[in-house]
């Protein structure tokens, strides 16, 4: 079954105005498959009979906007990010600030990019004390994150087998993170339409795979919530696709070891 048009811009509309995120004519596949459990859940004969019960309904809102706002991830995604965050990124803020590292994990998922940082940081620089703060809009996955406990399945997804070995414990069908790597990572609902999470300022944020969803005004408005938490000479990741170019010269773009990194430029206010 197609969802309706007017369903569709429902839906669309409620996640721009709640996230941002914007879901074009052609995206209605995706809402139909995100929105299919929780058609099933809730009783409903399809999709379309469950859009018609949401319009109605306020307090399922944030329901349909954590369902289409919830975004891929693996263990160590891409790995370059994560060789220069051991090559380059950690190693120059221990120069400028001590062996005290804060990072921000933005739109975290179920928290492997957290993990997978604190692991690189365990790996390579145990004397550092970190302090990771990961956020997004999505309780269900925040929880998952908070539990540190995945699925063999999901370890399969880009986790080193020695890794496992050495940071996580098998509890029955779990494999659930150790305790030194679950006190490294604190999670936290946030939205990045508002005011930054606490804990800042960061030597390092992770905004990967984002900024894609959002028009200009809305990047450049992140990007500056961004800059006002970073600390002096700190560093952001963006994914593969994704730059400020065009979009804030407030940023300067690192060409670093094949890949970039943004910075904001000396002089240019936030």
């Amino acid at each position: 079954m197609t969802i309706a048009p007017d369903s569709f811009d429902f839906v669309a509309t409620l996640v721009r105005r709640r996230s941002a995120i914007q879901l074009d004519s052609g995206k209605e596949y995706l809402v139909e498959s995100r929105l299919a459990p929780l058609a099933r859940s809730a009783g409903a004969a399809d999709v379309e009979s469950y859009i018609r019960s949401v319009r109605a309904n306020v307090t399922l809102h944030d329901k349909v906007v954590e369902a289409l706002t919830t975004n891929e991830t693996s263990w160590f995604r891409d790995r370059h990010p994560f060789t220069v965050l051991k090559d380059t990124v950690i190693p120059d803020a221990i120069t400028r600030r001590g062996k005290h590292l804060k990072v921000w994990s933005a739109a975290c998922s179920s928290g492997q990019e957290p993990y997978s940082i604190a692991m690189t940081i365990a790996e390579h620089f145990p004397d550092v004390r970190a302090s990771i703060v990961a956020t997004d809009l999505s309780e269900e996955v925040l929880a998952k994150g908070r539990s540190g406990q995945y699925s063999q399945l999901e370890v399969n997804r880009g986790l080193p087998a020695p890794m496992l070995v050495r940071h996580f414990e098998r509890k029955g069908a779990f494999f659930e993170a150790n305790e030194r790597l679950r006190s490294m990572v604190s999670f936290r609902r946030h939205n990045l339409l508002d005011a930054p999470p606490l804990g800042g300022p960061y030597d390092v944020v992770f905004l990967r795979n984002v900024l894609i969803y959002f028009d200009v005004a809305t990047k450049r408005d992140v990007m500056r919530r961004v800059r006002s938490v970073l600390a002096p000479g700190g560093w952001v990741f963006l994914g593969a696709a994704e730059s400020t170019i065009g979009v804030d010269d407030i940023w300067e773009r690192v060409p670093v070891a094949g890949g970039a990194l943004y910075r904001p430029r000396e002089g240019k206010a936030a």
